[in-house]
């Protein structure tokens, strides 16, 4: 009788190693999957440099009397690639052309601006959070910083927001 139920408790153990081993190919699937799904997404918006960036926002609406950033901004995220280092930083806004304008003038993140003042290469790239499937602009942000690795080998200095 103890060497049915030993045999039967090894099956049973055997059999939960494998439904573990199945759930985390499944989930590195699924992150391989999304991470996939997000580069794709930011690599089909339009890519600017800070020079083409600060020409789009310093164009005058058709009234001539605002910015066009003060008017036609969009709520998402953006991926600032220092193509030099090959380092990224991604954040998020309501007003996403006020925040890339920040980190190029010096009250964003400071690590972005100094490399930027110095001569570093960058691109930009805004996406909408409406376009990108996402519920929430945190949510959005935290999966772009782990697609892109920004807060290990990037200038994200946390892994997004929590609220």
């Amino acid at each position: 009788m103890f060497q049915l139920l030993d045999w039967r408790l090894r099956l049973f153990c055997i059999f939960c190693f494998i439904l573990s081993i199945g759930m985390i190919i499944g989930q590195l699937i699924s992150n391989v999957k999304t991470r996939k799904k997000l580069r794709t997404l930011v690599n089909d918006q339009i890519t600017l440099t800070p020079k083409e960036f600060f020409n789009l926002r310093n164009r005058k609406t058709m009234d001539n009397k605002q910015h066009i950033s003060s008017s036609y901004s969009i709520t998402g995220v953006y991926v600032l690639f220092n193509e030099t280092k090959n380092l990224v930083y991604v954040g998020q806004g309501k007003n996403v052309l006020s925040r890339v304008n920040s980190h190029f003038t010096g009250s964003g993140n400071g690590d972005v601006y100094a490399d930027y003042k110095y001569g570093d290469e960058f691109k930009i790239k805004l996406v909408s959070l409406v376009s990108s499937g996402y519920a929430s602009l945190n949510d959005l942000e935290r999966a772009m910083i782990n697609t892109y690795n920004s807060y290990e080998r990037g200038y994200n200095r946390n892994r997004g927001n929590r609220r």
